[in-house]
Formats: structure tokens, C-alpha cells, sequence
């Protein structure tokens, strides 16, 4: 009995430490003032809309081009069309160097600015650590299926929600 329960411990103890390692998911929602990550859009004329997805520091490049591009054909979808093409779109990074100075007093310093140097002049090694955060940003224009069945450039919005929309996970519901 004594071993079956310290078992039970160690397992549980392991799936806690397993679910804790685990990557968080990339959220997926709108970005506001609770959510400095997620998507933006904006509706520019009756047929085009600038879109954006901005993610963390733990969101790579491609789920964030992902993430705008399935907002995209969400976008479309949600205003009555099958088709949209990219006017314009591009993705931008932001690094931002964070160092550890050891042996300062009062512990490790961090700073958010770029140097050069390997140590900190008392030969004690610095470690510097790149974050980087990515921003994706579209003008997309909505087409007919007339305007779609002539531009090659077309993408089908409901392909690419089956496609994309699994991997976005949506955010939690807020706690009232």
C-alpha cells in the first residue's frame, strides 16, 4: 500500500513537472489593454482591411504569420466574402538584449539595451540573452468570386480557416 501511494507521488509529481515545461500556446484573440499580444483589424474602405497579429517573446515567426494569416481569412469570412488577396504585408522583429551581470551586488542586473562587451570589468563573464518579439501586419482586399476565379494571387478564406484554425487556440473566457 505504502509503495502504491509513494508511486502515486512521484507521478503526479512528474505530470506537474512535465505540464510545467510544457510551451505555452500562443494566444490567439484580440489584443487590448489586458493583452498586449494577439490580433488587430481595422476596416480602411468597403473592400480592404489592415490586419495584424503581434505575438510574445515565446511566439516564432511562422505561428505568428500564421496567426495573421488565418485572422485574415477570418476577417473575410466575417464580412460576407470567400476570397481576399494581400495588398501588402510584411513582418517585423524587435530584439531586445537582456544581461546578467554576476557578483554586482544585490544580484544579477538586467538591462534592455545592446553592448558589446563579453565581460563587465571585473573578468566576470556576461551573459546576454537575445528576446525576440515579431509583429505582422497586412492590407488585405476582399474579392469576388469573379474577381478570385481571374487573380492568382487569390486565397480562399475558408481553405485557410480548416487549415490554420485548429492551432489557434482561443482565449480563455474571462473570469467575472
Amino acid at each position: 500500500m505504502k509503495k502504491a501511494a509513494t508511486r502515486l507521488v512521484f507521478a503526479a509529481a512528474g505530470l506537474a513537472w512535465v505540464s510545467a515545461c510544457a510551451p505555452e500556446q500562443p494566444y490567439f484573440g484580440p489584443r487590448d489593454a489586458d493583452h498586449p499580444t494577439g490580433y488587430t483589424d481595422e476596416k480602411l474602405d468597403q473592400n480592404r482591411y489592415r490586419v495584424t497579429y503581434s505575438g510574445s517573446s515565446a511566439t516564432n515567426r511562422e505561428t505568428v504569420e500564421n496567426f495573421l494569416l488565418l485572422r485574415a481569412a477570418q476577417v473575410t469570412d466575417q464580412a460576407g466574402s470567400h476570397f481576399f488577396m494581400f495588398d501588402m504585408r510584411d513582418t517585423k522583429s524587435h530584439t531586445t538584449y537582456f544581461s546578467d551581470f554576476p557578483d554586482w551586488g544585490g544580484g544579477p542586473r538586467f538591462g534592455g539595451y545592446w553592448h558589446s562587451w563579453a565581460y563587465d570589468g571585473f573578468d566576470d563573464e556576461v551573459e546576454s540573452r537575445p528576446v525576440t518579439r515579431y509583429q505582422a501586419y497586412a492590407e488585405i482586399v476582399l474579392l469576388t468570386d469573379a474577381q478570385a476565379a481571374k487573380e492568382p494571387r487569390a486565397i480562399n478564406a475558408q481553405s485557410i480557416i480548416q487549415r490554420l484554425g485548429p492551432s489557434a487556440v482561443p482565449p480563455p473566457p474571462a473570469a467575472h
